[in-house]
């Protein structure tokens, strides 16, 4: 017999349709136009073909009429019997068991196109177990059925790489089987198979991850099934066809915690849906606790609604009717139930009550809107600012503080408006007590930190939006169009820029906020609050004695004005007031440039074990942070204020071991291990060291500097105070007695 002429192996059927179609719901919700609009994402899962398989084809010539040229081995009564070797006319060969003159038992035959059969032949065919090899280096092994694969076997393509396990059916995928589109294996599809195409149930995990578990048709999703985009975090559950939702189903949009905390929210869509998209009665359930429940068209909302805003909506717009009989679109502002959930609701009766009374629940229905619209992203920036300066926590629970508060402002570039932090801090004070007013550690909720912002945006935008009819919304939208989309979440400054600097400076915190609040009430003028300039922060670093050769005046104005809107405009600046924030930058920033020495790479060889002496003979600027006067004969409560000092400064000592424990331990800072571990190894590079030098930085500053100089300049104060109030009371007893003596 003559071999039949081989066919090319045909690809499988892929996903090309589902390129084509939306196979996947929308992101969370986007805008456009004013309106919320929940985009279709349309799937890139099948943007590759699955890879070649092979589709129906004889997978063996017929061996019936094959003529033997020459043959080598056993033979009885005439004929091949036994084991041996035959060359065939057309140059195929055969090297296995003969029975009465056929091919029978185990043997390889090989094609002279170079396709390989290595099992088991009855009479002349390929039949029960054995492996074909292709000239490419594709092989199947498995069971064959009259030179066909039928039964189980495995294919694996030289090609692609595309490998198949599981049941055929007269050379076709047919059954249960499992088919791996990668060399890695994250690729597959594990299901049912009707004639080379997937069919049936089936499980498909795609290149991206994202996975759909349900009904296939001709290689395509189609009846009911779920698919989940992993990095989308979305989810479909309901009825397919063509690849695509149609039908009922539900879509989740998933906010993946992005507020840090373990407790998820998400967006839901429950209802009807046509060619990958929402049409006809669906309901909309918002992740602030808002519903949408009525008719869509195209994705959009369209019908009457009853559950939130009272009215009918046309390509997703409320319309009204005007005098004229048109039904014209309005903005959603005509109930006086707030659309935001309790966790955004707006305090801003401060900006209401300047609004005419007329105008006032059109100006909150409006601004409220624009609120949800920045829903998520507004939650992703406080989830990101309110985790700043902490280490990692089981929950990842944290709130905002102030102190993160005033970071997010100026990262924004909100004091580039004439308007500095501690107005702010006035703006939104409400009913806190003055100790809180400007306190770094006074915490804020969600609905707090959206209140702020409203009233920042008024107090920055009112002047240039004044002909605007929505005045309030229309000044958010440009604090969100202008300062927060764009900045937010690229942190300057020198406190929170780097999460393993920010772990060590946050542990003198408490130490300069008393620092700062002591020369606020000496400084400041009279009221229910303290705070401080840049002048007054100028005073005391000129009474401290920390200028230098290194630190000068001029060096330390840079420091205080780096992020101002115009460093050069010095007359104006050193007047503003300064929160805590700004204070505690330019003790860091300044640390870095007193103590250069050390922050320039010479390590200190035990300083946490040095004393004050040693480490002057290191890094000592030109002139003593202690004044002379320090030197001279000691009273007795002078050395209780030294011996106070010593002890501070070994507990500061050991929080330093402390931090740097935590930092090793903590896999939020695991970047940072190396440099924990930084020695004076000869040739260790310099990043390697660069957290080390920063501990050892701001030790030196704190504790042998700054820290100290107060202390001193306090002792001194005080004894200053005692000497004028002894004085004045000498003064007086010799009035007393001149007086007396008079008489």
């Amino acid at each position: 017999m003559t071999q039949g002429e081989e066919k090319k192996k045909t690809r499988m059927k892929d996903d090309k349709r589902e390129n084509k179609k939306a196979c996947g719901g929308a992101e969370l919700p986007q805008t456009a136009g004013g309106r919320d609009t929940m985009k279709l994402v349309s799937s890139s899962d099948s943007s590759k073909e699955d890879g070649e398989l092979p589709a129906s084809k004889k997978d063996f010539p017929a061996l019936f009429s094959l003529i033997v040229q020459r043959h080598e081995g056993e033979t009885c009564g005439g004929q091949f019997h036994g084991e041996g070797v035959a060359w065939f006319k057309g140059g195929h060969t055969y090297k296995g068991m003969f029975a009465k003159g056929l091919m029978d038992g185990r043997g390889v035959f090989t094609h002279a196109s170079g396709l390989k059969y290595e099992g088991e032949l009855v009479c002349n065919m390929p039949m029960g177990r054995g492996t074909y090899t292709w000239a490419d280096g594709s092989s199947y092994e498995g069971e064959v059925y009259n030179g066909i694969r039928h039964g189980t076997g495995t294919y694996i393509c030289a090609k692609s790489g595309v490998v198949y396990k599981g049941e055929w059916e007269r050379g076709k995928r047919h059954g249960k089987g499992a088919v791996y589109y990668d060399q890695d294996q994250t690729s597959w599809y594990k299901g049912d198979w009707v004639k080379n195409n997937r069919e049936g149930q089936g499980v498909r995990c795609y290149p991206s991850g994202n996975i759909y578990s349900g009904e296939w048709k001709s290689n395509l999703r189609h009846g009911e099934g779920t698919m989940r985009w992993l990095k989308l975090g979305q989810q479909y559950v309901g009825m397919w066809q063509n690849g695509v939702q149609h039908g009922r189903g539900t879509q989740v949009w998933m906010l993946r915690r992005v507020d840090g905390s373990q407790y998820s929210q998400s967006n839901q869509y429950t209802g009807e849906f046509v060619q990958g998209q929402r049409h006809g009665q669906g309901a909309f359930y918002y992740a602030g606790g808002e519903i949408y429940e009525g008719e869509w068209k195209n994705n959009k909302k369209h019908g009457k609604d009853g559950r939130v805003f009272e009215g009918e909506f046309v390509d997703d717009r409320m319309m009204t009717q005007s005098l004229d009989g048109n039904r014209t679109p309005v903005h959603l502002c005509d109930s006086d139930s707030s659309i935001l959930g309790p966790d955004m609701a707006l305090s801003i009766k401060c900006l209401l009550d300047m609004i005419p009374e007329r105008e006032r629940n059109t100006e909150r229905k409006q601004v409220e809107f624009m609120v949800l619209m920045h829903g998520v992203e507004l939650r992703s920036v406080y989830s990101f600012y309110s985790r700043l300066g902490h280490a990692h926590s089981p929950n990842n629970v944290f709130l905002l503080t102030r102190l993160q508060l005033w970071r997010l402002l100026k990262d924004c570039n909100i004091h580039h408006h004439d308007i500095t932090l501690t107005q702010i801090d006035h703006f939104i004070r409400e009913d806190a007590a003055p100790a809180e007013i400007h306190s770094p550690f006074t915490a804020m909720l969600f609905r707090k930190l959206l209140s702020c912002l409203v009233v920042v945006a008024y107090h920055i935008y009112h002047k240039d939006m004044v002909s605007q009819k929505n005045l309030l919304a229309a000044c958010f939208s440009k604090l969100m169009t202008d300062n927060i989309l764009p900045n937010a979440k690229n942190v300057k400054g020198f406190l929170f820029k780097q999460p393993g600097f920010t772990v060590v400076s946050v542990n003198y915190l408490n130490k300069c906020w008393e620092i700062y609040q002591a020369y606020c009430k000496v400084n400041a003028a009279p009221r229910d609050d303290q705070t401080m300039t840049c002048r007054h922060m100028l005073w005391m670093f000129k009474d401290l004695h920390l200028l230098d050769n290194n630190l000068t005046t001029e060096r330390l104005l840079e420091i205080i004005t780096a992020e101002s809107r115009d460093p050069s405009n010095l007359s104006s600046n050193v007047d503003l007031e300064i929160t805590f924030l700004e204070f505690f930058e330019v003790l860091l920033s300044s640390a870095e440039v007193k103590c250069q020495r050390v922050s320039e790479g010479q390590l200190l060889s035990n300083p946490d074990a040095g004393a004050r002496r040693d480490v002057a003979e290191v890094a000592a600027p030109v002139n003593s942070p202690i004044p002379p006067e320090i030197s001279s004969p000691k009273s007795e409560e002078t050395e209780k204020s030294s011996d106070t000092l010593e002890l501070s400064t070994v507990q500061d000592m050991e929080s330093q071991e402390d931090v740097k424990t935590k930092l090793t331990e903590d896999p939020q800072f695991e970047e940072h291990r190396g440099e924990t571990k930084c020695v004076q190894t000869r040739g260790m590079e310099a990043k390697d060291c660069k957290l080390e030098l920063w501990i050892q930085t701001i030790h030196q500053f704190f504790n042998h500097f700054f820290f100290p100089a107060f202390e001193h300049y306090q002792l001194v104060s005080r004894n200053t105070k005692e000497e004028k109030l002894r004085q004045e009371a000498q003064r007086r007893i010799a009035l007393a007695k001149a007086q007396q003596r008079s008489r």
